[in-house]
């Protein structure tokens, strides 16, 4: 198989379904983008569903080993290890950011078979470790791991969505500051 047809299928998929979504984005359109024929694209994906699974669970993958890097939720100040996901999450985002989007736009929708949806709970697991053990530590508020991964997760994916429509500039002066408030949202 030639790698970089399969990768032009790739990021010409990641690029339409992030920006129009899986029902606005078609087979041909994908191809045409990729600049290969439908047949080609058919030669390694045998559909749309199984090309928008295999992106997904790539694309969290990534995002995950980003994400974590070197990272011990057992280890350190809960404070710092909540920092230290926020910018590796921030880095992954600078990195990629139509493979963010992608990723926000098409968890739990019905065309993500179960190996797609257990990939992205095992990324939203390493959040809730890091909840979990700041609780048990008396660092982060009672509430439900899945909530606080809502406050700080929704808020960061909604600030790069901001920032790639035009309507706010990123500096690192923002990033710090949302940081903070991310952290204060979630602490005790």
């Amino acid at each position: 198989m030639n790698q970089n047809k399969q990768q032009s299928i790739l990021d010409a998929a990641l690029h339409l379904f992030a920006t129009r979504g899986y029902d606005g984005t078609t087979i041909p359109m994908i191809a045409r983008e990729a600049k290969v024929g439908t047949g080609t694209l058919y030669h390694y994906f045998k559909s749309k569903e199984e090309l928008i699974n295999y992106l997904f669970q790539s694309s969290v993958e990534k995002f995950k080993n980003t994400m974590i890097g070197d990272f011990t939720s057992s280890a350190g100040e809960v404070r710092e290890q909540f920092r230290f996901l926020f910018f590796r999450m921030v880095h992954f985002a600078k990195e990629d950011i139509n493979a963010l989007l992608f990723i926000d736009s098409h968890v739990n929708q019905y065309y993500l078979n179960e190996k797609s949806n257990k990939v992205f709970d095992d990324f939203l697991e390493v959040l809730r470790e890091l909840l979990e053990n700041g609780k048990d530590r008396g660092v982060i508020c009672d509430l439900p791991s899945d909530a606080l991964i809502a406050i700080v997760y929704g808020a960061f994916v909604r600030l790069y969505k901001v920032i790639q429509a035009g309507h706010l500039k990123e500096t690192e002066e923002l990033i710090q500051s949302v940081e903070e408030r991310c952290w204060k949202a979630i602490r005790i």
